[in-house]
């Protein structure tokens, strides 16, 4: 049986290579840092020879995109100024690389495939972690947590968190049946569990955040699209009331403490202060992308030995806009939050306009996840990150236009529509036409 090429990169049309694609997509995202460069060809290797096959499906206007690289290429120029050239230039290039990867499959993936492919990288990374995972003692708060086959538990929280939220999609977004429901509830077991495992608060909360919001979400799009954003608009307010309520009210902390947190987020309140000052010191450009934590820099080795980081290295102000402010300035946090605020808003957006629209109702909890993790994690700042690459595929989705489906007349059994059109408007019968 012979194959059409171009079926590779039509939506839909292409599911079992797109779920292979995501799925070693992920595992690649996760353990790049144990399996090398060959990892990182393979993950190449698998979206950007599909150009070749139609570059212009592939590929699409570059020129509505201008706005999705703008941060990406002011990371590459940061060379100029940065305290560490050839390391901004290198990350710079493969930031700009990864980004053109998310862009492709954004082009030839459709939500369902992503969702399906999500679920399955999710598991295998997850089950490679259980197998080969170990156990770590954190000296900040004096607690075993376990990390999986990961270097910190937030990042295998990170995944389960994907589990979870993937399956919850597939299930009750999607409306999977059959061997992808089963599929989206073994995962979503599996992720629950080593999520648990984990202890990552910030996983736990985010993860919860989300669903939450998505099931909000789900009713409010039950009522016609005049009607969801006055009560959006509504809900918005009053959950912000009482979430600085319950900040007043000191309700914060017994959710830390459940998680054996304090306050001070384990030194995360300090380690945000010295990204503050940090940034002070070239506030507009920052000291170049990735040219902060770069061993033999004074201020980096200090703050890896007050957290007792012995690697010296995957270490971060552990807050998306203090690391992007820090690295790339005012100019570079401005770039990179617009991209960040755009995928959220613009997919929320489309929530509240269409009939019913499970793409951007999946888009949606993805751009609120990342942007949630924004305030604790720097999920979308590096490359080879399954944040960053979400986050391009999410804003992306934003610059293909939206078909219109034309509203039908139900007509009367033995009546031919056809004289009057099939679509709502003017019914202009033929000339000649006696009805």
């Amino acid at each position: 049986m012979r194959i059409s090429k171009a079926s590779l990169v039509r939506p839909g049309a292409n599911e079992v290579y797109g779920i292979f694609a995501l799925a070693l997509s992920l595992f690649v995202f996760a353990y790049s840092a144990r399996f090398g460069q060959v990892s990182i060809l393979a993950y190449y290797g698998l979206w950007l020879p599909l150009v070749l096959v139609d570059y212009r499906k592939v590929l699409g206007n570059y020129a509505s995109y201008l706005w999705i690289f703008a941060f990406t290429i002011f990371a590459c120029i940061t060379i100029f100024w940065s305290a560490a050239p050839s390391l901004s230039l290198r990350t710079g290039i493969q930031y700009l690389s990864h980004v053109v990867c998310a862009l492709i499959a954004m082009r030839t993936i459709d939500i369902r495939t992503l969702t399906r492919g999500m679920i399955a990288g999710a598991a295998i990374v997850l089950l490679y972690s259980l197998l080969f995972g170990t156990y770590h003692y954190d000296p900040l708060d004096g607690t075993y947590s376990f990390v999986g086959a990961f270097a910190s538990k937030n990042q295998l929280g990170f995944y389960a968190s994907l589990g979870i939220y993937f399956a919850f999609a597939a299930v009750f977004v999607l409306g999977e049946k059959g061997l992808w429901m089963g599929a989206a509830g073994g995962a979503g077991l599996l992720a629950a569990y080593c999520l648990l495992t984990s202890q990552s608060a910030t996983s736990v909360l985010t993860t919860a955040a989300v669903i939450g919001l998505c099931l909000g979400m789900r009713a409010i799009t039950a009522l016609r699209p005049a009607s969801r954003k006055l009560l959006f608009i509504a809900a918005s307010v009053f959950g912000g009331v009482a979430a600085v309520a319950m900040i007043y009210a000191g309700g914060v902390d017994p959710i830390l403490g459940a998680f054996g947190k304090d306050s001070t987020l384990t030194g995360r309140t300090y380690l945000w202060q010295q990204g503050i000052e940090a940034a002070k010191v070239s506030p507009l450009v920052g000291v170049g992308y990735q040219a902060y934590w770069v061993q033999g820099f004074s201020e980096a080795e200090r703050l890896w030995e007050e957290f007792y980081i012995g690697s010296r290295a995957g270490f971060h102000f552990h807050n998306t806009f203090i690391e992007a402010v820090v690295e790339t300035g005012l100019i570079g946090l401005i770039l990179l939050t617009m991209v960040l605020v755009t995928a959220f808003f613009g997919q929320l957006k489309r929530l509240l306009s269409e009939d019913r629209d499970p793409e951007s109702m999946v888009l949606f909890g993805v751009g609120a996840l990342l942007f949630v993790r924004a305030f604790v994690e720097i999920d979308i700042l590096t490359p080879y990150h399954v944040g960053s690459f979400l986050l391009y595929f999410t804003a992306g989705k934003l610059t293909i236009p939206r078909r219109r489906r034309a509203a039908t007349l139900l007509w009367p059994a033995g009546l031919d529509p056809a004289p009057y059109g099939r679509t709502f408007g003017p019914m202009i019968p033929r000339p000649g036409d006696s009805r």
